[in-house]
């Protein structure tokens, strides 16, 4: 049986990617990447997350061999799932600024109009 996160990951990327390919604001289109970084964020944590010997994880800190026979949680998707949402945030940040400046230069937000203006 799949657990429920795996689905839930799954379904956050296919709407954010179905939001990608189909709408045409530019604002919507921003927050469509961010619908699949987060639908791939809760995909790492959920693949870090061990369930071996019936019992709940532990942190992954070593302080005794009790805790070296409990299963413990991947510290690394952990990690790099902090990094990607630190990174995750600055290109959103970024692609706002340049939408709100295509906005006042151009006066729409819709990408088919922005297509036009190539000169």
């Amino acid at each position: 049986m799949i657990p429920f996160q795996f689905i839930t990951a799954f379904l956050m990327m296919a709407i954010g990617i179905y939001a990608f390919l189909y709408k045409r604001n530019l604002i919507k289109l921003i927050l469509a990447l961010n619908i699949i970084d987060s639908g791939i964020h809760l995909l790492l944590v959920s693949l870090g997350y061990r369930m071996e010997l019936n019992e709940p994880p532990t942190a992954p800190i070593y302080t005794g061999y009790e805790t070296l026979k409990s299963a413990m949680v991947g510290p690394l998707p952990q990690a790099l799932v902090l990094t990607s949402i630190v990174i995750g945030v600055c290109v959103l940040a970024l692609a706002m600024a340049l939408t709100i400046n295509a906005y006042r230069h151009y006066g729409t937000l819709d990408v088919r109009a922005l297509r036009r203006l190539r000169g």
